[in-house]
């Protein structure tokens, strides 16, 4: 089963970690550890997911993936 790609990224300029999940528009995240932050990002996950179902609206499948993935077909 495939599932939402997760960014994470050391941010020079905000100082914490940041993640983001691009399949899931604003869905985004931040912490003092890699660990924090991808933590923080799959309870924003959960969150968008469900607020997505309550309100009826259309739920991506996981599609993005970095060029790196896409060359190995």
């Amino acid at each position: 089963m495939k599932d939402y790609h997760i960014n994470a990224f050391y941010s020079a300029e905000d100082k914490p970690y940041i993640a983001d999940i691009p399949d899931l528009k604003f869905c985004t995240a931040h912490g003092e550890t890699p660990e924090e932050t991808v933590r923080e990002v799959m309870i924003a996950k959960a969150a968008w997911l469900e607020v997505a179902r309550e309100e009826g609206l259309p739920i991506p499948k996981p599609r993005y993936r970095p060029a790196i993935y896409q060359l190995r077909g």
